[in-house]
C-alpha cells in the first residue's frame, strides 16, 4: 500500500511520523513496521477531546513495544480558528523536532479522500489546475521532505487492513462535526464520490500531477536568516506555487486573494499582514516580514536604499537588520 514513488526515500532516510492514533496513521504505523522501514513517531495533545490522553498513551505504548521514540507536545488551549492554529502548533512542534534530531522525512498519513477534499474546496474558491493537484507524494521543503505514502490509497482500504490484523485505533467524534468545513465536504462531496468513482478519481489525480509538472518550474527560494529571495525570471504560476510553498512551511496559508495578487505581481504586495513581496528591476523577489515604518531612519541609509532600488515596504526590516544590507549590496552589483 505504500506508494512506489516514495519507497526509497523511506528506506534510506530517518523518518519522523505524525501519529494520532486515528485509524489513518495507525495504519501507515502498521504498514512501516510491516516494510522494516524505520521511525519514531510524534503527536499533539490538544485537550479538546477526554480521549485524548488515552490516545498519547496509546501512542506511547505502541512505542515502547516497538523501540520507536515517540514525542508528545501538549497544546496550549486554542480559542478561535481552531484547524488553521492547530495545523501551524503541530507543524512547528514536527519542524522543531526535525531540526533537534536530525530527521529527514516527515510522513504523514493523508490518503486518497484527503486530497480529493483539497480539491473540492479549491475549486469551490476559484482555483487552477496547479491549485487542484493539492496534496503531493514527496514534497522538499526547507530541511527536511513532507512524504504522503498513503496519497493513493482509499481510507475504506486502510480500515480493512485495520481490521484484518485487529489492530485498535481510535475514532476521532470532531470528525463528524460538519461545522468544519473539511468535515462537511468530507461527508457530503468526497465519500459519496468515492464510492461510486474511486478508480476515475485516483486516474484524474496522476493526470492532474502529469499536466502540474509541465505547468511548474521548480524554483529555488534562497534564505538567510527570515529573510529570502528568488532570482531569475519564471512563469506567475511557478512564482506563485514555490512562494505558496515557502509560506505553507511558515504556518501561513495564502488566501485565493493573495493568490491572485501574486499571480499579477504588477505591484508589490503585503501577504496576511505579516510579510512583504517586493520585485527588484535587477530580477530579483525578496520576501521579507513587513514591519510599519515606525522608525526615525538617516539620510544616509534611505540614500543607500534609493541607490539600490529597494522596495519602501522593505526598508524598516533591513533597516533593523543591518546586516542584510551589505549582502544585498553584493548581491545586485
Amino acid at each position: 500500500m505504500l506508494h512506489q514513488s516514495t519507497k526509497s526515500l523511506l528506506e534510506k532516510g530517518k523518518n519522523l511520523l505524525a501519529f494520532s492514533a486515528g485509524g489513518d496513521s495507525t495504519a501507515l504505523f502498521f504498514l512501516l513496521l510491516q516494510n522494516n522501514i524505520s521511525f519514531d513517531i510524534a503527536i499533539v495533545d490538544y485537550a479538546i477531546r477526554k480521549q485524548s490522553k488515552e490516545e498519547v498513551a496509546y501512542a506511547q505504548a505502541l512505542a515502547q513495544k516497538h523501540q520507536l521514540l515517540c514525542h508528545v507536545y501538549e497544546a496550549e488551549p486554542i480559542t478561535h480558528n481552531f484547524e488553521a492554529n492547530a495545523r501551524s502548533i503541530r507543524y512547528n512542534f514536527f519542524e522543531k523536532l526535525i531540526e533537534t534530531y536530525q530527521y529527514d522525512n516527515l510522513l504523514t498519513a493523508h490518503h486518497l479522500g484527503d486530497r480529493l477534499e483539497w480539491m473540492l474546496m479549491q475549486l469551490c474558491k476559484g482555483a487552477g489546475c496547479v491549485e487542484l493537484s493539492g496534496m503531493q507524494f514527496i514534497q522538499k521543503r526547507e530541511n527536511y521532505t513532507l512524504i504522503r505514502p498513503l496519497l493513493a490509497e482509499d481510507k475504506e482500504v486502510l480500515l480493512h487492513f485495520l481490521d484484518k490484523y485487529n489492530i485498535h485505533y481510535f475514532e476521532d467524534a470532531t470528525n463528524e462535526d460538519e461545522r468544519y468545513t473539511r468535515n462537511a465536504f468530507r461527508h457530503q462531496f468526497a465519500q459519496p464520490l468515492l464510492k461510486k468513482y474511486k478508480k476515475g478519481i485516483a486516474k484524474s489525480f496522476e493526470y492532474i500531477d502529469q499536466d502540474k509538472a509541465l505547468l511548474i518550474t521548480p524554483i529555488k527560494i534562497n534564505k538567510i536568516k527570515d529573510f529570502a529571495y528568488i532570482e531569475g525570471n519564471y512563469s506567475p504560476r511557478s512564482i506563485v506555487y514555490a512562494i505558496d510553498n515557502y509560506f505553507k512551511s511558515l504556518g501561513h496559508i495564502i488566501t485565493a486573494q493573495e493568490r491572485q495578487m501574486l499571480l499579477s505581481l504588477k505591484h508589490n504586495c503585503i501577504i496576511g499582514r505579516k510579510y512583504s513581496i517586493t520585485k527588484h528591476p535587477k530580477g530579483f523577489l525578496f520576501i521579507a516580514p513587513y514591519i510599519k515604518n515606525t522608525q526615525t531612519m538617516p539620510k544616509t541609509f534611505k540614500e543607500e536604499m534609493r541607490k539600490l532600488r529597494i522596495d519602501p515596504k522593505l526598508r524598516t526590516y533591513l533597516f533593523l537588520e543591518k546586516s542584510l544590507v551589505l549582502f544585498l549590496s553584493r548581491l545586485l552589483a
